[in-house]
C-alpha cells in the first residue's frame, strides 16, 4: 500500500478531523499574516559601496529623488506661471521625508531650451520603499490639482510607477474564474470541478500567509506574493486535477469490477489506489517545481533568495494540501463522482480506440518526420531569444495615461531621453583640498555623456558627488553599456594615482551592475537545477535515458517561451494585444524566473504522462503499446490542465505591471508548447525512435538510487484492463474489507 497510500486512507477515514485542521489552520495563519506580517523589500542593490558612501557622507541625499515636471503653454519663466509653480512646489517642502526640493529658477539647466518645460528635484531623506506609499500618494494628489489651465505637473520615480500600476490587481480572481470553466467542460460535474478549486485555494491561503512571515527571515520584492499566487493557482489545481481524474477512474472500475462490495468500501479503496499513484506522481512533480524555485538561491542574492522561498513554500503548501485535504474532500463525496458526466461527447459505436491512441500510431508510423518536423518548429519560436536584452522598467515602459509616463515624455521632450536615466559618481577623498577636476573632465568626455553637473564635495570633505546624464533612456542598451564603460574604463583612468575611489551608483547603474551579476549566475542556476531535476526523475523512473529526455524537452519549452517573449516585448510583434505600451526590452529577472519556475512546470506534464506509460510497460506491454496507452490514459486530463495553467497565467496579462505581464506570457506560451508540440509530437515520437533503450538503466546505479517501481509488474499476458482491479484488490484485505493500516484505526469504513 505505501506510505502514500496510507496517508490517503487515514484522511478519508478522518475526513473531518482533517478539514477542521486546514481551516484553523488557515485562521491562524491569516491571523499571523495581518498582525505580523513582514514588509516589502525591493532593494536589489544591498552590496553598492557606492550607495554606502551617500549614506554615510550624503545623509540628505543618500534618499531616493523624485522628478516633478512642469510643462506650461506659455512660457515657465513668465511671472503668472512662475506664482503657480512656486504655490506648487510648498507642499512637497513640507513633506515629512523630503529633506529637500531644488527651485527650477534659481538652478541653472532645469529650465529647458525652449523655456515651456522646467523640472524641480524632490530629494527624500530615506529609500522611498520606506516611506508609507499614502504620502507618495498624497503628493501625487498634490501635483494633479495644481494642474490645469495650460499647466501640468507630474511625478516621476520608481515608488510612483508602483502607486500608478501595482501587482495584482483582478488577475487572482480572473485565474479561478478561468479554472473553473475549464474543469467544468472537463469533468461535466459541479462537485468535480469544485475539489480542485478549494483544495488550490486552501494551498496558496497558508502559503500567501507563509511568505509574510517568512519575510522576516527571507526579505522577499512586492511583486512575490503575486509570483507565488501564480504558481500556486496553476499547480494547485492541476495537482488537484489529476488525483480527482484517477479517483474517478478507479471508483467506476471499482464499482463496476467489485459490484458485491459496499460502495464506500470501493470508495475507500479507489482513494489509497489514487494517492500510491496519482499522489506520487504529484509528490514527485512538486518536488520538481519546488526543486527549480530553490534554484534561485545559487545566485545568492538576498532577495532572490526572498522570491525563490516564497514561491517553494506556496507549491508546498499546494502539494500538501493535494495529499491530505483532496482526499478527505473526496470522503465527504462518496460515490458521486462516479456519475456520468454532463458534458460528454458522444463517442460513435464503431470507434474502436480513444483518439490519443490513434494519434500516437499515426506518429510511431512516421517518427523521424515527426521529431525533426516539431523540433524544427520549437527551435523557429526560440529563434528571437538570441537577440534579447534585459533592463528594468522606468516610467517610459508605464501606460501612457499613468503620471510616471506623463513626467518621462515631458521630461523627454524637455531635456532629452536620457535625464530618465541620471548616474550617481560618488567617490571617497583623500583630502578636503583634493582636486576632482580631472574625473569630471572624464566624465563629460566620455562618450554617451550629454550632461555633467558640477561636483558636490561632503560637509566633512571626505567623499564627492557628480550625476551624469547619458544620451540615451534608460531601456536603451548604450545606457547599460555606458555603465559599464564608467565602471571599467573611465573612473579607473581618472582616478589613478590620485587616491580617489570612484563608484557608479544609483538605482539605474544598480540596474545594471543587477543585470551583469545575473548574466554571470544564470549557468550555474540552469546546471543545478537540471542536475537536481534529472536525480528525481532517475529515482522514480529508473531510467537514464527517462531522465535526460525529460530535462532536454524542458529546456526546449523554456527557450520557445524566450523566443517568443522577445518577438512579442522586444520586436513589438503582437504587443499591444497583450497590453505592452511600446517596445521593451525583457526585465532583467523575468529569464532566471522563467527558467526555475518552467523547468518545474514541464516536469509535471512529463511525470504525469510516463506515470502511465510505465505502468504500461510494467504490465508487459510493448514499448509502441505502452505510449500509445499512456497518452490515452493521460491526453485529457494533461489537455485540461495546460489549458487551465494557460488561462490563469493569461490573466496575469491584466495587470498594469510589464514585467508581471511578461511572466504571464511567458508562461502561458511555454505551457502551450509543451503540452502541445512537446507532449503529443515529440515525445511519442523520440520514444517510438528510442524503443526499448527508454528504460535503459544501469544495475549499479540502480543499486545505489532510491525508489522502486511505481506499480509491481504482472504477468504479461494479464490484461491491461485487469490492473485497476488488481490495484483495488491490493488496497482490499482477502475477506473483501480494507486492510488495515500499521498504527492506524481499524477497518471500519466511517460513513
Amino acid at each position: 500500500m505505501g506510505i502514500l497510500g496510507g496517508l490517503g486512507r487515514f484522511c478519508y477515514r478522518h475526513r473531518w478531523v482533517t478539514l477542521l485542521a486546514w481551516i484553523a489552520g488557515l485562521a491562524c495563519l491569516v491571523t499571523l499574516w495581518i498582525s505580523f506580517g513582514a514588509a516589502a523589500d525591493n532593494s536589489f542593490n544591498a552590496g553598492d559601496t557606492g550607495q554606502t558612501l551617500l549614506d554615510q557622507h550624503f545623509q540628505k541625499q543618500s534618499g531616493d529623488t523624485f522628478t516633478l515636471a512642469i510643462k506650461s503653454t506659455a512660457p515657465v519663466t513668465s511671472p503668472a506661471v512662475r506664482a503657480r509653480v512656486t504655490s506648487a512646489l510648498a507642499p512637497f517642502r513640507s513633506a515629512a521625508h523630503v529633506s529637500s526640493v531644488t527651485d527650477p529658477y534659481a538652478v541653472a539647466g532645469q529650465v529647458s531650451r525652449d523655456g515651456h518645460i522646467a523640472f524641480a528635484t524632490v530629494q527624500f531623506d530615506e529609500a522611498s520603499t520606506s516611506i508609507p506609499s499614502g504620502e507618495i500618494q498624497g503628493l501625487m494628489n498634490d501635483a494633479a490639482g495644481s494642474s490645469g489651465h495650460g499647466l501640468t505637473f507630474s511625478l516621476g520615480g520608481d515608488i510612483v510607477d508602483t502607486i500608478d500600476t501595482p501587482y495584482g490587481g483582478s488577475a487572482d480572481g480572473i485565474g479561478v474564474g478561468a479554472a473553473m470553466i475549464v474543469l467544468l467542460i472537463a469533468f461535466g460535474s459541479f462537485l468535480a470541478m469544485g475539489l480542485p478549486i478549494v483544495t488550490a485555494l486552501f494551498g496558496i491561503g497558508t502559503g500567501l500567509s507563509l511568505i509574510e512571515l517568512l519575510g522576516h527571515v527571507f526579505p522577499a520584492p512586492s511583486f512575490s506574493p503575486i509570483i507565488a499566487s501564480m504558481i500556486g493557482l496553476g499547480v494547485g489545481v492541476d495537482y488537484a486535477l489529476f488525483i480527482v481524474t484517477r479517483f474517478r477512474d478507479e471508483l467506476r472500475k471499482g464499482l463496476a469490477d467489485l459490484p458485491s462490495m459496499s460502495p464506500r468500501v470501493v470508495a475507500e479503496a479507489a482513494t489509497v489506489t489514487t494517492m500510491r499513484t496519482a499522489g506520487r506522481s504529484v509528490l514527485t512533480a512538486g518536488a520538481t517545481v519546488v526543486i527549480g524555485m530553490l534554484g534561485l538561491l545559487v545566485l545568492r542574492e538576498s532577495l532572490m533568495n526572498g522570491v525563490a522561498i516564497a514561491a517553494a513554500a506556496t507549491v508546498a503548501m499546494t502539494v500538501l494540501g493535494a495529499m491530505t485535504l483532496l482526499p478527505a474532500l473526496l470522503g465527504f463525496s462518496g460515490t458521486r463522482l462516479a456519475k456520468p458526466s454532463r458534458f460528454r461527447l458522444r463517442r460513435s459505436a464503431s470507434a474502436s480506440s480513444h483518439p490519443a491512441e490513434r494519434w500516437a500510431g499515426v506518429i510511431q508510423r512516421r517518427p523521424v518526420l515527426m521529431a525533426a518536423g516539431s523540433a524544427v518548429v520549437i527551435l523557429a519560436l526560440a529563434a528571437p531569444a538570441l537577440s534579447m536584452q534585459l533592463s528594468m522598467p522606468d516610467d517610459s515602459t508605464q501606460p501612457r495615461g499613468s503620471m510616471g509616463y506623463q513626467a518621462y515624455a515631458t521630461m523627454s521632450a524637455g531635456f532629452g531621453p536620457g535625464f530618465d536615466a541620471p548616474l550617481i559618481v560618488t567617490g571617497t577623498l583623500p583630502s578636503r583640498d583634493t582636486s576632482v577636476g580631472r574625473l569630471v573632465t572624464a566624465l563629460r568626455s566620455t562618450p554617451g555623456v550629454a550632461r555633467v553637473t558640477s561636483p558636490v564635495v561632503s560637509s566633512d570633505g571626505k567623499a564627492v558627488m557628480i550625476i551624469a546624464y547619458p544620451t540615451t533612456q534608460q531601456q536603451a542598451p548604450a545606457t547599460n553599456a555606458l555603465v559599464n564603460t564608467l565602471t571599467s574604463v573611465t573612473l579607473p583612468r581618472a582616478t589613478a594615482g590620485t587616491g580617489i575611489q570612484a563608484y557608479v551608483t544609483g538605482p539605474n547603474a544598480g540596474n545594471v551592475t543587477f543585470a551583469n551579476f545575473m548574466g554571470r549566475r544564470l549557468p550555474w542556476v540552469i546546471a543545478v537545477v537540471v542536475a537536481l531535476s534529472m536525480l528525481l526523475m532517475l529515482a522514480m523512473f529508473r531510467s537514464v535515458v527517462i531522465a535526460v529526455k525529460a530535462a532536454v524537452m524542458n529546456l526546449l519549452s523554456i527557450t520557445a517561451s524566450y523566443g517568443v517573449l522577445t518577438a512579442v516585448t522586444q520586436w513589438g510583434w503582437g504587443g499591444k494585444l497583450f497590453g505592452f505600451p511600446e517596445k521593451m526590452p525583457i526585465t532583467t529577472w523575468v529569464p532566471v524566473f522563467l527558467f526555475v519556475i518552467l523547468f518545474g512546470l514541464s516536469m509535471d506534464y512529463e511525470v504525469f504522462l510516463l506515470s502511465r506509460i510505465r505502468e504500461s510497460w510494467l504490465s508487459g506491454a510493448s514499448n509502441s503499446a505502452s505510449v500509445a496507452r499512456g497518452l490515452s490514459a493521460t491526453a485529457r486530463v494533461i489537455s485540461a490542465a495546460a489549458a487551465i495553467m494557460v488561462v490563469v497565467f493569461l490573466g496575469f496579462i491584466a495587470t498594469p505591471d510589464v514585467s508581471v505581464k511578461q511572466i504571464g506570457l511567458g508562461l502561458a506560451v511555454a505551457v502551450f508548447v509543451d503540452a502541445t508540440i512537446v507532449r503529443l509530437v515529440l515525445v511519442p515520437a523520440v520514444m517510438e525512435l528510442l524503443g526499448n533503450a527508454n528504460w535503459w538503466m544501469p544495475a549499479w546505479l540502480g543499486q545505489l538510487l532510491p525508489g522502486s517501481d511505481p506499480v509491481p509488474p504482472v504477468a504479461p499476458s494479464a490484461a491491461p484492463s485487469a490492473a485497476p482491479s488488481a490495484a483495488l484488490g491490493a488496497a482490499l484485505g482477502a475477506d473483501g474489507t480494507l486492510a488495515p493500516i500499521e498504527g492506524a484505526p481499524g477497518t471500519s469504513v466511517q460513513g
